[in-house]
């Protein structure tokens, strides 16, 4: 893509061209150096899916696979998510994934509060190009990012908040990351059950962004001669 298409791209109505500026701002990214996963990074991973989804998922940071492979939620967390989305009815192209950091920090280990400074503005603009109605946040860092909190994922999970995000009203929904499942086999039910709720949140976040009917214009009756008694 020419420097010039990736400027206008960026620049681009979100709803008049999603997919194109997308596009345009992972290329962008794909030379980020804003910290110092930059330096053992293998690539940026940049998120992925539906560029209209209504629902997002937000986790923490790329593992090995992703960092190998490009793409979010692509190791043994990321098949669970797509068992998950299965079970409500929904496929991975039909929302869009994300983390709160795009390079996966060395073996594995939690994100530093600078890395995750440096890298929340690539985070928050995708959420404004996409404009989802429903962004389910997976674990700690992702939902007191968003949240604006510092309540952590055991006490908040499954109950959703109303919070704006890129400018538009977003209803966020903290669930519990699928690799807790993976170590704690007793968590996948907590999964399932959050993960069952996720159509009724969709529905009632679609109704809630509907604006309100615009008030019937006032009609003025124009009165017959004969109604005004001049005849």
């Amino acid at each position: 893509m020419a420097v010039a298409d990736v400027a206008a791209a960026l620049v681009a109505p979100a709803a008049d061209a999603p997919e194109l500026s997308l596009i345009a701002y992972g290329d962008v990214t794909a030379g980020c150096v804003r910290c110092a996963l930059a330096a053992t990074r293998t690539q940026v991973v940049f998120g992925s899916g539906s560029p209209t989804a209504e629902l997002m998922f937000v986790g923490e940071a790329p593992g090995f696979h992703e960092d190998k492979g490009g793409v979010p939620f692509v190791g043994a967390a990321g098949k669970l998510l797509t068992k998950l989305l299965d079970g409500i009815g929904l496929s991975r192209d039909e929302v869009y994934i994300a983390n709160v950091v795009m390079c996966r920090p060395p073996g594995n280990r939690d994100p530093r509060p600078e890395e995750i400074s440096a890298c929340e503005g690539h985070l928050f603009r995708q959420i404004e190009l996409i404009r989802p109605k429903l962004v389910a946040t997976l674990g700690n860092f992702s939902t007191k990012l968003l949240s604006g909190k510092p309540a952590g994922i055991t006490q908040v999970h499954g109950r959703e908040q109303h919070v704006v995000l890129g400018g538009n009203p977003v209803t966020l929904y903290p669930i519990f990351h699928p690799a807790a499942a993976l170590y704690t086999p007793r968590m996948l039910q907590v999964l399932e059950d959050d993960f069952r709720r996720i159509p009724e949140l969709l529905g009632r976040a679609a109704v809630a962004q509907v604006p309100a009917a615009a008030p019937a214009p006032r009609q003025t009756v124009i009165e017959q001669p004969s109604q005004l008694g001049l005849f």
